[in-house]
């Protein structure tokens, strides 16, 4: 029976698939470098800040699971920075727990912090913040909407600090908005 990996590709039928979300496309790639460091699910690895909470992912990064030979269940290595190694130890069972609860059955027995340096070493200097997101520029019309709020006063501290309350007050009702009405 041919797989259909085995069928030779149609670039029309892939068209007419239409639009695919990034994760789809990328899935395959990244379920395979995760099996390389030992994860059955990738998901550990790309939902790490929702499974274990946004402080703990922030001091903690998921490295590696191993398996004993002839135990059960795995081991977990997280990497840390020094200074926070006690706080997450205390946090322990908790994220196990967590964890397990990713996985569906008690997959992970034990973890096991692997502390780095602050600075240093190349290997050492881990970030364990995502990235801060771009805000957008603002909508011109909301900015001509603000400035007029903010000429409507004399002093001038005033004027600034009443045109940038009103921008971020119609900003944030703008994305709210569109968070409402996708369309």
């Amino acid at each position: 029976m041919a797989k259909a990996s085995d069928r030779p590709r149609n670039p029309q039928a892939s068209r007419r698939r239409g639009f695919q979300q990034a994760s789809a496309l990328l899935a395959d790639r990244v379920q395979k470098a995760a099996e390389g460091r030992g994860f059955a699910m990738a998901r550990l690895l790309t939902h790490w800040p929702e499974i274990a909470g946004p402080r703990l992912a922030g001091m903690t990064r998921p490295v590696r699971i191993s398996h004993a030979r002839g135990g059960f269940g795995a081991t977990l290595t997280l990497l840390t920075a020094g200074p926070v190694a006690p706080l997450v130890e205390m946090q322990l069972p908790q994220l196990r727990d967590r964890v397990n609860a990713c996985y569906g059955y008690n997959a992970v027995q034990r973890i096991v912090l692997t502390q780095t340096a602050a600075s240093g070493f190349a290997e050492g200097q881990a970030v364990f913040a995502p990235a801060p997101a771009q805000a957008a520029p603002p909508d011109p019309q909301i900015v001509e909407k603000a400035d007029r709020i903010g000429r409507q006063f004399q002093d001038p501290a005033l004027a600034q600090a009443m045109a940038l309350l009103a921008l971020n007050i119609e900003t944030k009702r703008h994305r709210n908005h569109r968070k409402d009405f996708p369309c």
